[in-house]
């Protein structure tokens, strides 16, 4: 694994959210962060039915096209040997483990959530920042405060529906929330949403690699690294776990992001689970 440099100093103002929806569009969509980490884990070039084996109610299929979008956003590579295809992580994916490490430590400070496998609270973090315009919202209420709808809105540049249907998905997610009872009280951040700027630092401070590299990207690459899949599930589903644990015999730090080398353990992805917050 890469050494990570320690990340510069963040301040809300500074954010680009453009720069950091790219990267979350990237790490983001289902089933990304359970293949890097089995793939971490294992540290060995893998196949598809090696990979699909680990992961619980998913098919070879989905586990490959899943597997195509990371190798174009540049995650992992494919490596052919006897007419077969094998994928491990590329630099790039192996520099996600302190972005992953993060997500993790602002999830388990800040939400409500019960015990679950490590990838499936990492996916459930991202799961509430990889949607259009939460990184504006955060930005401008990190910066200036407390803010109205209306001016929550004009800052980000939308619609008032299409703002009020994000922020209220944003406190569902507890990021935002009221400063007061009564009607049309201005909006400010949760502990949960200031939280986030050690999150954003992390994440573009990953993404300077591809940033820089960005204007001699193809076009198919950029296609790519752009997809939201909007119609795949942003969260976990506690049968998911629970299908993993009877597949597994392993302990539950199997993704623990423990500091010290992780052994090596076949065939099990996840640990003890309680059922994921479902929305």
């Amino acid at each position: 694994m890469l050494s990570p440099t320690q990340p510069p100093a963040f301040s809300f103002d500074s954010v680009d959210p453009q720069r950091i929806d790219h990267a979350i569009a990237r790490i983001g969509p289902k089933w990304t962060t359970w293949s890097t980490m089995i793939l971490a884990q294992e540290n060995r070039p893998m196949r598809v039915r090696e990979i699909s084996a680990q992961l619980p109610f998913v098919g070879e299929q989905s586990v490959s096209q899943r597997l195509m979008y990371m190798q174009a956003d540049g995650l992992i590579t494919r490596s052919v040997v006897r007419r077969r295809g094998t994928y491990q992580l590329s630099a790039l994916g192996e520099s996600l483990a302190p972005v992953h490490r993060t997500l993790s430590d602002w999830s388990r400070a800040h939400l409500p959530l019960q015990t679950m496998a490590e990838a499936e609270r990492v996916e459930d973090a991202l799961g509430r920042l990889n949607l259009r315009h939460t990184t504006g919202v955060i930005q401008a209420l990190g910066t200036n405060g407390p803010l109205r709808f209306s001016h929550i809105a004009e800052e980000i540049g939308v619609d008032r529906p299409s703002a009020r249907h994000r922020l209220l998905r944003m406190q569902a997610d507890g990021l935002v929330g009221r400063a007061g009872s009564h009607h049309g009280a201005p909006y400010v951040l949760t502990d949960a949403g200031q939280s986030l700027g050690a999150v954003y630092a992390t994440i573009e401070h990953w993404s300077e690699p591809f940033t820089a590299l960005k204007t001699s990207s193809s076009p198919a690459r950029v296609a790519a690294a752009t997809r939201t899949h909007t119609n795949v599930p942003l969260t976990g589903d506690g049968a998911r776990t629970a299908a993993a644990l009877r597949r597994s015999a392993a302990p539950n730090d199997l993704f623990s992001h423990a500091t010290q080398p992780q052994p090596r353990v076949s065939a099990a992805v996840t640990a003890r689970s309680a059922p994921g917050r479902g929305r």
